[in-house]
């Protein structure tokens, strides 16, 4: 993570190309992928029921015709957490939740941990006029985007299975009343993350783990791509402007929230493909770009927002809880990398 503990100078002060490095540009890249992983699944121990709900609302009506062949199950994120609490209990609501620790701890692992790295050697090779050994490495918001882009797509690829697995855990509903006889999207069955690795090998093989891990990229990727950058440029335009002071909890609040909202906006779109894609059991889409025309042309290109307040609530909070830990968990690893090295 970029600008983590960055020291700002004020306005009205020279800059010196040899400022401290911020926590995330000191730790190795091995220390910022358990860093990002740590943080992450702190982040989704609170955020698992909202993207539970999130997932299901995006399955609901999936290529109905019309607006009368769709099951709308879910009305909205705080009905569909009554319906789901009242008929599946706390456990329905925390479905997949271990499977989510290991997406978590593969994708953000990436995302976070490689973030710096991949900025160090884009801006090396690619703006090199621009680039000293040794110093901070300079912001620029292509390069970042970029970086964002690579870390969060080497994530995603990584943690494809998980996500693939942690999908069809949160679509499969237990509840047998009549209220919740209507099933949004497919529904399979696993015990447990290693019991849909194993069912999934046994069927199809690697390849089979492996389904849809182009949506994923696209998916991972888009949000990447806005997550870091847009953290960052609010983060150092609210001390540029003295609004709130450097460190406090104030500004990773804030710059987290305006994270959260860039990538809702940006990867919902690509999460409803994903989604659709990774819940299929046959082939009712031949890929991402498939998924997608079929959506707009039997729904209409605003199902492509469906579920967007869910994950609005779940990007949210997640992205301030995973940020605002990984403040943490990278003075911790810092310290830790020290003490070894010493």
């Amino acid at each position: 993570m970029s600008d983590i503990k960055d020291h700002v100078v004020i306005a009205h002060q020279p800059v010196h190309h040899t400022r401290q490095k911020n926590d995330a540009e000191k730790v190795s890249a091995l220390g910022g992928f358990l860093a990002g992983g740590l943080a992450a699944c702190g982040a989704v121990t609170f955020t698992n029921p909202i993207e539970l709900i999130k997932t299901r609302m995006q399955l609901q009506g999936e290529l109905a015709k019309t607006a009368s062949d769709a099951v709308k199950l879910y009305k909205n994120p705080f009905q569909a957490f009554v319906v789901i609490y009242r008929n599946e209990g706390i456990r329905g609501l925390q479905q997949g939740l271990f499977c989510g620790y290991y997406y978590q701890l593969g994708l953000n692992g990436c995302r976070i941990g490689l973030y710096e790295p991949s900025r160090y050697y884009i801006t090396k090779y690619l703006s090199p006029s621009t680039f000293t050994e040794g110093a901070k490495i300079p912001q620029n918001l292509a390069i970042n985007v970029f970086a964002g882009f690579v870390s969060g797509s080497a994530g995603a690829v990584l943690a494809s299975p998980f996500f693939l697995i942690k999908t069809r855990m949160q679509s499969f509903s237990k509840a047998t009343n009549l209220e919740a006889a209507h099933h949004v999207g497919q529904q399979t069955y696993y015990s447990n993350a290693w019991d849909g690795i194993a069912k999934i090998y046994k069927s199809e093989g690697v390849k089979g783990l492996y389904r849809g891990v182009d949506a994923a990229i696209l998916r991972t990727g888009a949000g990447s791509a806005a997550q870091l950058p847009v953290y960052n440029l609010t983060k150092n335009f609210l001390l540029k402007h003295n609004y709130v002071e450097d460190h406090s909890l104030g500004l990773h609040f804030i710059s987290s929230s305006m994270a959260g909202l860039g990538v809702a906006i940006v990867m919902n779109p690509w999460d409803v493909i994903l989604t659709r894609v990774y819940n299929q059991k046959g082939n009712l889409y031949k890929g991402p770009i498939d998924c997608f025309q079929k959506t707009i042309r039997y729904e209409g290109f605003s199902a492509l927002y469906k579920g967007f307040w869910a994950q609005l609530f779940r990007i949210g909070p997640h992205s301030i809880l995973t940020l605002m830990f990984m403040e943490q968990c990278m003075k911790v690893m810092v310290k830790v990398e020290q003490r070894l090295g010493a």
